[in-house]
């Protein structure tokens, strides 16, 4: 069992950065493939990127690559999610999810656990 918890959303201006954190508690954290994903008002959850159990490999969506960074810290337990050059259209609630999958999964049913959500509002 996994708990994960998410900070470091907010506001930010289109073209500048904000940092999200993913603090997960339970057992064996870096055995998991850690994803990230997000979802707009009116749409469906989609993929951000992942971060495979082993690291560092990771795989992001086409509208974030290039400027958005996850890393992770197993020592702490946590992973992140550098946002830069943020654009309007990253507005949205963000998620970090775990799952035991063979790779860095696009489907959010490949992930087992899902933290609550923080908003990230981009201003225009």
């Amino acid at each position: 069992q996994v708990q994960l918890v998410e900070s470091g959303g907010g506001l930010a201006q289109a073209g500048g950065s904000l940092r999200l954190s993913c603090a997960a508690s339970g057992r064996a954290f870096s055995t998991y493939t850690m994803g990230w994903f997000r979802q707009a008002p009116g749409k469906e959850r989609e993929f951000v990127g992942g971060i495979f159990w082993s690291g560092p490999s990771t795989y992001y969506a086409d509208s974030v690559k290039g400027r958005f960074t996850i890393s992770r810290d197993d020592a702490k337990n946590t992973v992140y999610l550098q946002m830069n050059s943020l654009k309007f259209e990253d507005t949205a609630v963000y998620y970090c999810a775990a799952g035991h999958s063979m790779g860095i999964s696009v489907s959010a049913y490949a992930y087992d656990y899902w933290g609550q959500g923080t908003q990230v509002t981009v201003s225009s």
